[in-house]
């Protein structure tokens, strides 16, 4: 079972059938290099449930861009500020609205890249938090006993991870059918372990909330429950 990084240092002389010491193709450093690059590629390749975070500092109403170093662009799905949530807007749709309502206090923001936008004019203060996806730090390959995201989670994508660095190695033998026929197979480990997790998640059910408010036709604003459905009874 590969769950360490020595696990994959043991495994890879293994599958491809030499030794790296003796072998003219083959290095420890490159297969090293392989599998912090086979890491970066399988933890990026989609947004993990396992790879969510949360960032916090505090929020300066001066400021409308933020970057979040370590998070991933255009993954922040979740904003606070001084614990009230703020509604996320596409991009587009936030600069319109910035233009057409310099003044306007909405608690809105947006993400394009890796900035995120809050409108400056709603008077937020305190701590601001946000939830997005991280980017996990780099493999230390000279540690064996260090672990992935992956481990005691979804350990099949460390095959994928195997996979991947044989395609590597294929590549560096000038095998094109071979590296591209474990390339493909890596990609669909990927995809059936993304398929399985998308089913678990859908097992979250959201708390069920009013999507209307009720009309105050006197006043001309909206308020909730001026009406109440009991009150004559």
């Amino acid at each position: 079972m590969l769950r360490t990084v020595g696990d994959f240092f043991d495994e890879v002389p293994v599958r491809l059938g030499i030794s790296t010491t003796t072998s003219g193709y083959f290095t420890d450093q490159q297969i090293k290099d392989w599998v912090k690059q086979s890491y970066r590629f399988v933890t990026a390749y989609k947004k993990w449930p396992f790879t969510e975070g949360r960032v916090s500092t505090t929020y300066a109403s001066s400021t409308e861009e933020w970057d979040f170093e370590g998070y991933r662009a255009d993954t922040f799905r979740l904003l606070q500020i001084g614990g009230k949530r703020y509604d996320k807007r596409n991009f587009s749709d936030y600069q319109s609205y910035r233009e057409d309502n310099s003044s306007g206090s909405d608690k809105i923001y947006s993400d394009f890249g890796r900035l995120v936008f809050i409108n400056p004019q709603s008077s937020g203060s305190g701590t601001l938090t946000a939830w997005g996806q991280f980017v996990p730090a780099e493999l230390d390959t000279s540690d064996n006993t260090i672990t992935t995201v992956f481990t005691d989670r979804e350990e099949e994508l460390h095959e994928a991870m195997l996979q991947l660095i044989i395609s590597y190695a294929e590549i560096r033998r000038e095998n094109t059918e071979k590296s591209e026929y474990h390339y493909n197979k890596a990609v669909q480990i990927i995809e059936n372990t993304w398929e399985r997790v998308k089913e678990e998640q859908a097992q979250y059910q959201t708390h069920r909330r009013g999507i209307f408010k009720r009309f105050d036709a006197v006043e001309g604003v909206v308020r909730d429950e001026i009406i109440k459905r009991d009150q004559f009874y």
